[in-house]
């Protein structure tokens, strides 16, 4: 069953809006104080990381599959060795904003190998680094610069260019502890521009900055260390996001 579509294209049709946890298998820590997770109001938990630690990955993955209940795993990979068949699916990444091959078609190769016989949803996905000019270590690992939030027609061509070329979901990455998020105007073009579901991380360690994601037309939003330097931001979020849909539900 495709969950994580069905969760995607449901929120773009909607208009309501979703919430992802990024963990990094490299940071994560099993704990009893997770047992959180089941109940929270999270739609999705994403995980993944510049790094390629395939075992650190598999272990993070079961170990969350076993606190999260309902909420979908999917893989958000750093490079062709991330990979796992306890995850729901796989965030088939292209890097389209840079003009790296390697992480334009290259490490999609190998890692098509890698998943072909595994069952996990697969998610065809354009994925763009914008920013304001921040090298951050998904530039450093991807050996690309980012876009600037300042080149909106350029980065609506780019994002044009990859739903013509088929992809079906978006991704907006600042970068992880990026100062400034992707800008509402980019957001709020490249969402208009592609009319499929749109992802939006980086930066968002604010609830200011992550209402402003959601007006512009960020479908799901994705935090990271924000929640893991303060746990108490994130119920914040979710009492936005239960805010959020329930006006539309309303109106």
């Amino acid at each position: 069953m495709k969950r994580i579509n069905k969760l995607l294209k449901g929120l773009s049709k909607s208009g309501q809006k979703g919430l992802a946890w990024l963990v990094d298998p490299e940071k994560y820590q099993e704990s009893p104080q997770l047992e959180w997770i089941e109940n929270s109001g999270l739609d999705l938990i994403l995980v993944g990381g510049s790094s390629g630690n395939a075992e650190a990955l598999d272990f993070t993955i079961r170990s969350l599959k076993a606190l999260s209940g309902k909420i979908p795993i999917c893989i958000f990979p750093g490079s062709k060795d991330q990979v796992s068949e306890h995850a729901d699916g796989i965030l088939f990444l292209s890097l389209i904003s840079g003009t790296n091959p390697e992480y334009l078609i290259t490490q999609q190769v190998e890692g098509a190998r890698a998943i072909e016989h595994l069952g996990l949803e697969i998610l065809p996905t354009g994925y763009l680094l914008v920013n304001e000019g921040e090298i951050l270590s998904v530039h450093k690992a991807s050996n690309t610069l980012p876009l600037l939030n300042s080149e909106v027609d350029r980065i609506r061509l780019i994002a044009l260019a990859g739903k013509y070329l088929g992809l079906k979901y978006f991704y907006l990455e600042a970068g992880s502890g990026a100062k400034a998020p992707v800008s509402n105007s980019v957001i709020q073009t490249v969402k208009k521009t592609v009319k499929s579901p749109l992802i939006v991380g980086g930066g968002l360690d604010s609830l200011e900055k992550v209402k402003k994601a959601f007006d512009a037309g960020a479908d799901l939003v994705v935090l990271g260390n924000a929640i893991e330097k303060d746990p108490g931001f994130l119920a914040e979020v979710l009492k936005a996001k239960r805010w959020y849909n329930q006006l539309l539900n309303i109106n």
